[in-house]
């Protein structure tokens, strides 16, 4: 597998020429100050390949984009939406002409990835991301107050977020939403409560069912230019799997990743393969996705999760937590060798350490939520290791 890495652009803390102390050689990076619904020029796309290349001596190339985002209002399917897919396609063709063929987005209304805590302490003084249930309904129901909110969890949960309500200060709160928000890079909206009212009421006529059919519309919109330029889309999962404050999810199992292939069955809609994601979501068995939907599978998140039972969960040591990763990385492996095998030039997986602790010298420093250098380095460490482990007993290549 191709071993890349995340890189927010030139205002990241971790810089180009850390990535190449880590061993990987592929960036996944997105042009985040452009607003999403904006195209993304050959100038500024050039612009940014120029930056990752300006070392020769590094050897790192831009291999994925992550994300070129999807307007809100393609999400409610609100208005006439002509030329917000124009722009979108026109990002692609551009992405396209400069050699950038490989785009990873989602679908998820209003909010990225969330988590009620970013920096849960671990022994010895690192740190990790957690999602927290009660703190989370404690949000929705008495921070939000979204009406109907508290039969979207058990009784135990309601009483244990209303007791930290309680017993909450003003800091605690205006924290707990810094850090629901924290998973917006770049040029997205961040929303205070007031703002969060208004969008929810944006989606009021959105059930899963709505959603599934405007996701439907714009892959019908967006895969013929994919397929006619070399584009690969390959959507995220869901992160967490679950409807949060009323709104639907519908990127959070096997059953949703088949209809989504299905929508438009065609090889330039696929997957990214997401073990974190995935792996918060109890019914879901990793491997057994991977093996199912492998020859959609463009791009791959590799990390880990430990769930608790009330629905909190916790970002695990990459090769620690609840998804077997030995068995996923072997199903991808295998993926790879039959690609090969059958002659398909793209036929390597781009993967990336996804969601890395705090550990050391990275402890405090201003990086992006859940992309210290250190953590991550780690996992891609101990990655590398399985997947030189499992390539060397059963013959699979690695590059």
């Amino acid at each position: 597998m191709e071993q890349t890495w995340r890189w927010f652009g030139p205002e990241d803390v971790v810089q180009l020429s850390h990535i190449r102390q880590t061993g990987a050689s592929g960036i996944v990076t997105a042009l985040h100050q452009i607003p999403y619904g904006v195209i993304w020029s050959v100038e500024e796309i050039e612009k940014r390949k120029a930056l990752i290349a300006a070392d020769s001596s590094l050897g790192l190339r831009w291999s994925v984009v992550e994300s070129l985002p999807i307007h809100e209002r393609i999400k409610i399917g609100e208005g006439d939406l002509t030329s917000l897919f124009d722009n979108y396609r026109q990002s692609m063709r551009n992405l396209a002409q400069c050699g950038v063929t490989t785009i990873c987005y989602n679908f998820m209304p209003v909010v990225d990835w969330t988590r009620t805590e970013l920096a849960h302490p671990l022994p010895g003084g690192a740190t990790a991301l957690r999602f927290n249930i009660h703190e989370f309904a404690a949000f929705d129901c008495f921070m939000l107050e979204r009406p109907g909110a508290e039969a979207d969890y058990s009784p135990e949960v309601v009483k244990r977020a209303k007791d930290w309500h309680v017993r909450s200060s003003e800091s605690d709160r205006r924290k707990l939403l810094t850090n629901i928000m924290a998973g917006l890079p770049g040029a997205y909206d961040r929303y205070d409560v007031p703002g969060l009212r208004v969008m929810l009421d944006r989606y009021k006529d959105i059930d899963a069912g709505a959603l599934r059919e405007n996701l439907a519309r714009f892959l019908r919109e967006v895969i013929p230019t994919a397929e006619e330029v070399g584009i690969r889309m390959c959507i995220h999962p869901d992160d967490p799997p679950r409807p949060l404050m009323g709104l639907p999810r519908i990127v959070s199992n096997a059953d949703d990743i088949a209809f989504i292939l299905d929508a438009v069955d065609a090889p330039a809609n696929g997957l990214t393969l997401c073990s974190g994601s995935l792996g918060a979501n109890p019914i879901n068995d990793v491997p057994a996705i991977a093996k199912r939907f492998a020859d959609r599978i463009w791009f791959a998140h590799l990390r880990n999760v430990a769930k608790d039972p009330d629905g909190s969960f916790m970002e695990a040591d990459h090769l620690g937590g609840d998804t077997d990763m030995v068995a996923l990385v072997t199903a991808l492996l295998e993926e790879q060798k039959r690609r090969k095998d059958a002659g398909e030039t793209h036929w390597r997986i781009p993967m990336r350490p996804d969601h890395g602790h705090e550990l050391l010298d990275d402890v405090g420093k201003p990086t992006h939520p859940g992309y210290p250098a250190i953590g991550r380095m780690r996992g891609l460490a101990e990655l590398r290791g399985v997947m030189q482990a499992v390539s060397s007993l059963r013959g699979l290549p690695l590059q």
